[in-house]
């Protein structure tokens, strides 16, 4: 993008982020239980593809998840790819049960 980082919004009622522009809807849909934060799949207009918009999406999602204080798991193939680039946000990807 040539221009400011697009404005994601969190729309609670449709279990969304979103930035909405002239193209169409991006969106990161989400299942929040609990204090974990479910990133399930990201979808980008055609025109607004590898501008990223899908990189703004799950970084406001990070952004959310950081000061709601809560994890987040990375099952959009999109957000995983992010996070497996980004180590830096391994702090907020819920573990694994591993207790019985």
């Amino acid at each position: 993008m040539d221009h400011a980082a697009p404005r994601v919004t969190n729309n609670t009622a449709a279990g969304q982020f979103e930035i909405r522009s002239e193209a169409g809807v991006s969106v990161l849909k989400y299942r929040h239980v609990g204090g974990v934060l479910d990133l399930v799949h990201t979808e980008v207009p055609d025109a607004l593809e590898g501008k990223g918009y899908g990189k703004a999406l799950v970084e406001g999602a990070l952004d959310f998840a950081r000061a709601e204080h809560v994890k987040i798991i990375p099952s959009c193939p999109f957000v995983k790819h992010y996070v497996e680039r980004h180590p830096e946000t391994a702090s907020l990807v819920a573990d694994a049960p591993t207790e019985r």
